[in-house]
């Protein structure tokens, strides 16, 4: 690789420290033979600032054989990586961790530049990245521990206890919005579980990855190579990931891409973890206080210039209540700008073909009767988007049904909270949901068909580790964080032993004593009448 001041190529790392260092503990490190396998000599992919379009970076471009060869170090490396104790994966993530931060100003220059989101915005990806690294390292050892389980009175003879058991390898297929954040929420707590993985980022954001594997070489000279490795390229590489037999797919990205993926997972019975699109709305109750709303829906609609799979996309508004609402909120974007400086609220736009999907959304709502409230068709440019939110659209257009994926909302009028709630679940895109309701927002909250629900604030969850993270619908399946997010990564393994014999009383047997059954069922008698 090349074109990344002060950066090695992950694989070549790992080679250089194969001489003279020792593994973690536990057991013989893996052959180190074929250290350099993986990109195609001859093909490489430039990442570009999508700001100006200028170079970032130049990275070698992965092919099919190079895909194939890392998923095959991968499988090498992985029954040696889950037999080092927890604490010792622990260790090697918390190493991990502390290499990042210690040089987060760095990586959020690079963050700025390859994604497009401001400096502040970059710095604050990678404070939730720590943290969640953090919340891995210290909770997998007691929420993927054995645990004895009860035999139950027929098999009181026996004992019992179900084991968490690593897939293998893992390949995690990651977006460009977040390009630090997202793959972390998988590719943290699968390595921690005892998995190896394979990292495919999106072709828009390689370098930011490609900083993120090589940090965990360097932070860790004494591994075996293997254990967390990158694939390069566009969307055919990443389905090579898929069919180069993986013990799971990892995917954040559109629905669309996500049920090919699904889809292609099926041919061979490869489970799937998919977080797809989010059409997220907000309910503001009667009862609401307003400049709270405004102020929460503002940033979570135009952060990261609306490229926020759990942002802000529709709000639903008491009636009693809009007006207030909408000064409020019009109060907040005052001054509000994209731009590429340090002044800017947020970037560019990463993928130019979401522009059009912003323009035809924009048009979609004109069309639809929307008042332009901020902005309007002029407001969206080449590279950059200005603000906009329309109020009332018709549900049945584009801009309130799909997925748009940039700085716009729609606002809707509504007069009861049966009207909200009903419009807010009316959406294939349940990914996540936001109430602010000063006395009724858990009674809300509990109406609404989401991966998870926000109360008096937005996308918080998202910066809990302890908090798992997933879709609904067509927003996908499996969750992200927490103790469930760790057991996304495990198979469960239940181990039955025999303690002690009971003669005469056996029922496993093809000789079972006559006297045995009429026990049984006096017993079952008391227990289930």
């Amino acid at each position: 690789m090349t074109g990344i001041t002060g950066l090695a190529n992950g694989v070549e790392v790992s080679a250089a420290n194969a001489a003279g260092a020792s593994p973690l503990e536990g057991g013989p490190a893996p052959d180190r033979q074929g250290d350099t396998v993986g990109s195609s000599p001859n093909s490489v992919l430039n990442s570009l600032n999508p700001a100006d379009g200028a170079v970032v970076a130049t990275l070698d471009a992965d092919d099919v054989s190079s895909v194939r060869a890392k998923v095959a170090r991968g499988r090498q490396t992985q029954p040696w990586w889950a037999g080092q104790e927890p604490s010792a994966r622990a260790a090697a993530l918390g190493a991990w961790r502390r290499h990042i931060w210690a040089r987060h100003a760095e990586l959020a220059d690079l963050i700025h530049a390859e994604n497009g989101k401001p400096i502040d915005d970059a710095i604050i990806e990678i404070a939730l990245t720590v943290e969640h690294l953090q919340w891995a390292e210290t909770h997998a050892k007691k929420a993927l521990a054995s645990r004895k389980l009860n035999p139950g009175a027929l098999f009181a003879n026996h004992s019992a206890r179900v084991e968490y058991v690593p897939l293998g390898v893992v390949g995690v297929i990651s977006p460009w919005n977040y390009p630090l954040y997202a793959p972390n929420s998988g590719v943290s707590a699968a390595l921690v579980a005892g998995n190896t993985v394979v990292l495919k980022p999106s072709e828009y954001t390689p370098a930011v990855a490609r900083w993120y594997v090589d940090a965990f070489a360097r932070a860790n000279p004494q591994l075996p190579p293997g254990i967390l490795q990158i694939v390069v390229g566009d969307g055919a590489i990443g389905a090579e990931v898929t069919r180069a037999g993986v013990d799971k797919i990892v995917f954040t990205g559109s629905t669309a891409t996500g049920r090919r993926i699904m889809a292609q997972a099926a041919e061979t019975l490869t489970p799937v973890l998919l977080e797809c699109g989010g059409k997220d709305p907000v309910i503001v109750a009667a009862d609401a206080d307003p400049a709270a709303a405004a102020r929460a829906v503002a940033w979570g609609a135009f952060t990261n210039g609306g490229q926020t799979c759990v942002g802000v996309e529709r709000v639903y508004v008491l009636r009693e209540v809009r007006d207030r609402f909408i000064d409020a909120l019009l109060h907040e974007l005052k001054g509000i700008r994209p731009g590429a400086g340090r002044g800017a609220a947020y970037g560019a736009m990463t993928m130019p073909s979401q522009v059009d999907v912003v323009r035809r959304h924009v048009e979609a709502a004109g069309a639809a009767g929307g008042t332009f409230l901020v902005g309007g068709p002029e407001s969206v440019g080449e590279r950059f988007i200005e603000p906009i939110v329309v109020l009332d659209a018709d549900e049945d257009s584009a801009c309130v049904r799909e997925e748009t994926f940039g700085p716009m909302v729609t606002i809707k009028t509504v007069d009861t909270l049966d009207e909200a709630v009903a419009l807010a679940n009316d959406s294939d895109y349940a990914l996540s949901a936001s109430v602010f309701s000063r006395r009724s927002g858990d009674a809300i909250a509990a109406r609404l068909r989401a991966g998870q629900v926000s109360i008096n604030t937005v996308i918080a969850f998202a910066g809990m580790g302890s908090a798992p993270m997933g879709g609904v619908g067509g927003s996908g399946f499996g969750r992200v964080h927490g103790v469930d997010g760790l057991h996304e990564f495990v198979r469960p393994r239940s181990t039955v032993k025999q303690d002690f014999g009971v003669p005469g009383f056996d029922l496993i047997t093809l000789r079972r004593a006559s006297h045995v059954l009429p026990l049984m069922k006096r017993v079952l008698a008391k227990r289930h009448s």
